[in-house]
Order: structure tokens, then C-alpha cells, then sequence
């Protein structure tokens, strides 16, 4: 082992954490999980620091192939983390009970603050956030565990077939197999994204201020305006999507009916996309936190939104839970 000051090793594996927290997530869709075990790899390096020899591999390497195992391991006794267009079909009832289940292990969103805004390569930024969009990693749900780890590590993270091979304890003309299968599956499974436009787009940031006009003003009429003809709304923890303009139109006259007026939408971003935490205004006047919304945008208008009401979310985004009106 070259590193031979622990505090060298120490200093040298944290400036992986970041990154190794987001290929976590890549695997498990929980932010919270992926925390937990990018602390384990680390932890388990430090333990087995001895024994790494970095002519056989660099260090993000072997870090690497510590973190994909234990998401291996973690993901051996955990369910799959959906969304609620992963379980059933989409409603057409825009008065629907809207009931949450926290039964449900639901896919968490990552705040922007896991991406790194270091890199000198605009190429390397625009990957890491194309590979955690949320459709995406919904999308790796779908997929075996030892699948889900070849598609992050080769196409993701641009390891060599030989070293994901390495990493896995498997032969290469095994990861080439899982890699083919997985690509197919995923191309079955997400949404064609080509034509998804980044949040920093002139003409993404022009619908985002639209749809806080529309949505600050209760406007139906002027938000549906801004939606892709096959639109999806969903809702989790509530089990509950809707499919298409006119039903997505439907719900939030729905939710305008129930709430009111007098919203406040905070720009935020999630996933490497545009995000909103939307206050409500309650009985008093008071503004308070109502849910985060993941907007995914292509040339066509907004494609999806992914509203979340969870807590814990919440928590994750560090949102404030109250905000003055005139914020």
C-alpha cells in the first residue's frame, strides 16, 4: 500500500464520499440508505486499508467495488423503491381519496448539493446529472441488483468492462451479458429522454417562471398551457398518477378547489432537474411547506412531475417548513 499515513488514507478516501454517496443512490433510490452505506464502505476501507495495493488499482477503484458490494448486500433484504407510475395504471378520477402509504419503500429524490460543481469538463457534469435523473433511476428499479450495478458502472461511471469484472468477482463476457440485458430492459422501461432539457436552459428557466406565475395565481388554464400532451402528475407517498394534460388540468383544479389560492413556489433543484417547494398558505394566512416538485422539461413543454409530500423528504432538502408571505 502506497498511502501509508493513516491520516493520509483518511484524507484520501473522504474526498470520495460525495461521489460514492450518489452512486449509493444510484443503486438504492434512497438517499437516506445511500448515506448510510457510503458511511459503511468507508468505514470498511479503513478497516482493510492494509491490504489495498494501489498498483493493482487506484483508490476510487477499490472504493468503488466496496460500495457496489455492501449496495449488493443492502439490496439482497430490501424491496425495490417505486414510484407510484411503477405499480398500477393511471387514474382518470381526479377526485380520487388521496390516501398515502408509507408502507411503501417510495424512491427518494437527491438534493443538488451531492453534485459536484468542480468539474472542469462540462461533458462530465452533464453525465453525472443524466445519470441520476429520476426517471432513470426509477427506471433501475426495475432491474436485477447485479444488472443495476453493471449499468451504473459501466455506462455511468465509464469503468472498463474489465474492471466492473473485477469489482464483481465476475468474468468480463459476464458484465458485457448483464450490460446488454440491462440496456434493453431500460430502454423498455424509461421514457424516452433525448430531447430533456437541462435546468440551466434559457428556455427551461422561462417555463419554470411561467408555471410559478400560473401556479402563485391558481391559474389551470395557464399551467395546462405549459404541459406536454402526455404529461404524468404523481404523487408519492400517495399512491395515486394521472396521464395527459386534461387529467393532470383536472387534479389541480382539484387542489386549487381544496387549498386556494395564495401559493408560494421557492425554486429549487433535485436530481439534476428543476425542482419547487410549494408553500400553502393555512387557515391563518401562514405559508407553509407543502411538497417538492420535480419537474423533468423537453422541447415539447413539461413532461412529468413528481410531487412529494414526505417528510422525510423534507428533511433531506433541508426545506424551511415555514416562509414569510412575502417571500
Amino acid at each position: 500500500m502506497n498511502i501509508t499515513v493513516e491520516a493520509d488514507f483518511d484524507a484520501a478516501a473522504a474526498t470520495f464520499r460525495h461521489e460514492l454517496v450518489v452512486h449509493c443512490y444510484r443503486m438504492l433510490g434512497s438517499v437516506d440508505d445511500a448515506e448510510d452505506v457510503a458511511q459503511e464502505t468507508l468505514i470498511r476501507a479503513w478497516k482493510a486499508r492494509d491490504r489495498y495495493d494501489a498498483e493493482r488499482a487506484s483508490l476510487r477503484t477499490w472504493l468503488y467495488r466496496i460500495a457496489t458490494n455492501a449496495c449488493l448486500t443492502a439490496l439482497e433484504s430490501r424491496p425495490r423503491r417505486p414510484l407510484p407510475s411503477g405499480l398500477g395504471a393511471a387514474s382518470d378520477d381526479p377526485d380520487t381519496p388521496l390516501v398515502p402509504d408509507f408502507e411503501v419503500p417510495w424512491l427518494q429524490p437527491l438534493p443538488e448539493t451531492y453534485l459536484r460543481r468542480d468539474h472542469a469538463d462540462p461533458l462530465a457534469r452533464a453525465a453525472e446529472r443524466d445519470g441520476v435523473r429520476l426517471a432513470l433511476v426509477a427506471a433501475m428499479q426495475f432491474l436485477p441488483a447485479r444488472q443495476r450495478a453493471v449499468l451504473v458502472l459501466r455506462d455511468v461511471l465509464q469503468f472498463s468492462a474489465a474492471e466492473v469484472a473485477g469489482q464483481l468477482e465476475t468474468s468480463t463476457a459476464a458484465v458485457n451479458s448483464a450490460l446488454q440485458r440491462a440496456r434493453t430492459a431500460i430502454a423498455a422501461a424509461a421514457p424516452q429522454e433525448s430531447a430533456v432539457l437541462t435546468p440551466d436552459d434559457r428556455a427551461v428557466r422561462e417555463t419554470i417562471e411561467r408555471y410559478i406565475r400560473a401556479f402563485e395565481s391558481a391559474d389551470v388554464d395557464a399551467l395546462v398551457t405549459l404541459l406536454t400532451d402526455d404529461a404524468i402528475l404523481e404523487m408519492p407517498p400517495v399512491p395515486l398518477w394521472y396521464a395527459g394534460r386534461v387529467n393532470y388540468g383536472r387534479f389541480i383544479a382539484r387542489v386549487f378547489a381544496m387549498r386556494g389560492g395564495g401559493w408560494r413556489m421557492i425554486p429549487a433543484r433535485a436530481n439534476g432537474q428543476p425542482a419547487l417547494a410549494a408553500y400553502c398558505p393555512d387557515d391563518t394566512g401562514t405559508l407553509r411547506l407543502h411538497t417538492l416538485q420535480v419537474l423533468t422539461l423537453t422541447t415539447g413543454g413539461i413532461a412529468r412531475n413528481v410531487v412529494f409530500q414526505d417528510p422525510r423528504v423534507f428533511e433531506t432538502f433541508r426545506l424551511a417548513k415555514v416562509i414569510e408571505p412575502g417571500r
